[in-house]
């Protein structure tokens, strides 16, 4: 009778841990899927990844002025989403269109006038051969390429033979990246056509992931994310578009790839640095009335930011220049040129999301 008694919780125990066992082996084939079937949608969606990020970016940014457009329409969302995307199409594709011409235009002529014979390029300043480190070399090859431009390549084959493959790949490259934020754009106008399901999922996930504070996280993102399109990316292409109107009526050459450089320049917050040089050519190559206009513009294009971030940014979220160029070179490490726009905000938006963590009173202190 005893051993029957004694028996009886062992044979329980046993009950209880093959039960266990089957419910620990269950749990872990449950996750294991899940793993898995998030991975293959990862893998799945891996390539369109960037594109998704900086259209809900900009579906963040234009979403104030989406409701307006739509109040205006009498709330037809679909119609006010389908119409700022065909404007953000036109403002994308047309100074493209234009830039491109140029630079096009711009090669054409000078390989018509080298098979012609009639490419002249003026001698260097006499400063020129003092400046440090490159002064010699520089007005060297200056004066070869002066007096005689076809025997200067000549000797430059080699060099221009090995350089050619990269400013081709280049060249694709800027192609593949109008066509990226081209393809976001439209992206965002499908998000836009449909907001409420989209505020919706998002609220639904930050509530899922942070729980009753949620709806903060939601406001520091969708805040955070607006002030840096805004204040940072749109005051770039702003800057940018002056800039290539300057570098246009100046005639610079290569007025548009000086352009794409200098946009690039913006966003990580140093666009002045690229005027220096076109500034420095002017004066060496034009008039010096002609130079000194260009020298005043370009004043003009790098002291905007002063006045544009302010009335852009409004009473939104400051980050620290820091944060906003590592997020920029970051991104463009990782995801190519679009990610120089991606990473700046994402970035940005993580940092004030960990500092409102950071500084928010945890529920005990509260209790206390």
């Amino acid at each position: 009778m005893t051993e029957t008694t004694a028996s009886a919780p062992a044979a329980h125990e046993q009950l209880d841990n093959k039960e266990h066992l089957s419910r620990a082996v269950e749990t872990s084939v449950h996750v294991g899927l899940v793993i898995l079937l998030a991975a293959a949608c990862f893998l799945i969606l891996r390539p369109f990844l960037v594109l998704i990020a900086w259209g809900t970016i900009v579906a963040i940014a234009l979403y104030p002025g989406f409701r307006k457009v739509q109040l205006a329409l009498g709330g037809r969302g679909v119609l006010s989403a389908v119409l700022l995307t065909v404007v953000l199409l036109g403002c994308l594709i047309l100074p493209t269109v234009l830039l491109t011409g140029t630079l096009i235009g711009g090669i054409n002529s000078v390989v018509s006038h080298i098979k012609d014979g009639t490419l002249t390029v003026p001698p260097p300043p006499a400063k020129v051969e003092t400046w440090p480190v490159i002064g010699v070399p520089l007005n060297n090859a200056w004066t070869a390429a002066s007096a005689n431009i076809s025997s200067a390549l000549r000797s430059f084959a080699p060099q221009i033979k090995t350089i050619m493959p990269s400013l081709l790949s280049a060249s694709a490259g800027i192609g593949f990246t109008v066509l990226q934020f081209a393809l976001s754009i439209v992206v965002a106008g499908f998000l836009l056509a449909y907001a409420p399901a989209g505020i919706a999922v998002a609220r639904s996930l930050t509530s899922r992931f942070f729980g009753d504070y949620g709806p903060e996280v939601e406001q520091i993102v969708a805040s955070t994310t607006r002030s840096v399109t805004t204040g940072i990316i749109g005051v770039a292409f702003i800057q940018s578009v002056l800039a290539g109107l300057g570098f246009l009526v100046a005639g610079l050459p290569g007025a548009g790839l000086w352009t794409v450089v200098f946009l690039f320049a913006a966003v990580l917050q140093v666009g002045a640095l690229v005027l220096v040089p076109a500034v420095v050519y002017l004066f060496m190559t034009a008039s010096v009335t002609k130079a000194v206009i260009f020298l005043v513009w370009c004043l003009i294009v790098a002291l905007s930011d002063n006045v544009l971030k302010p009335l852009l940014l409004g009473r939104g979220v400051a980050v620290p220049v820091a944060v906003v160029f590592l997020g920029a070179i970051g991104g463009f490490v990782a995801m190519g040129v679009l990610g120089l726009f991606v990473g700046a905000i994402v970035l940005s938006v993580g940092y004030k999301v960990f500092l409102a963590w950071l500084n928010r009173t945890p529920a005990a202190n509260q209790e206390a």
